[in-house]
């Protein structure tokens, strides 16, 4: 008689392959699911990405208006200035105090004297300052008190710079392109 006897702890050899193979497969794909979120979250946002750079049709804004825009997430300050505020800015381009000097026709719009696009966000916290106030008649902020002229240089305040110029470019008479 044959011996037909199963002898104790003798497993067939290719479930046991089967069972590591599976076992590297789970542990593969449960390291990539932890892995996805930490790589993604590298990737620049998606609302930057898009508004690398925007086009605005400056001929909306009307004389002494402002119009508020957003670029990368902050608000941009459009502002036709009238004649008064532009010789106001212009005739205090040498003031003794201006914290960082600079004259009016560096921050304009080339060729549009009227024409003032700045980034608006306070210099010294990043608050949004208010137009038309202060000492200066440019902008005021009033969370920590920094005083802006009609060119938004800092006048007074803790504020350390002038509110901040945009790289801009004129694309026609009309139309403007920041960033």
């Amino acid at each position: 008689m044959a011996d037909t006897a199963v002898q104790s702890g003798s497993e067939d050899p290719n479930r046991r392959d089967f069972i590591h193979i599976a076992a590297i497969a789970a542990a593969a794909g449960a390291g990539g699911m932890l892995a996805w979120p930490l790589v993604t979250q590298m990737n620049p946002s998606g609302d930057t990405l898009a508004l690398a750079s925007i086009e605005f049709d400056i001929s909306k804004v009307e004389d002494g208006q402002q119009v508020v825009i957003k670029w990368r997430g902050k608000p941009v300050f459009v502002r036709n200035r009238t004649p008064e505020q532009v010789a106001a800015a212009e005739k205090d381009d040498h003031a003794p105090d201006l914290k960082e000097p600079q004259t009016d026709a560096e921050r304009r719009l080339p060729g549009k004297a009227n024409y003032l696009v700045l980034i608006g966000t306070c210099t010294h916290l990043g608050c949004v300052p208010t137009v038309g106030g202060g000492d200066w008649g440019g902008w005021f902020c009033p969370c920590h008190g920094s005083h802006y002229d009609t060119s938004g240089r800092i006048r007074k305040g803790p504020a350390p710079k002038n509110l901040v110029v945009p790289e801009i470019a004129v694309l026609s008479d009309t139309k403007i392109k920041i960033g």
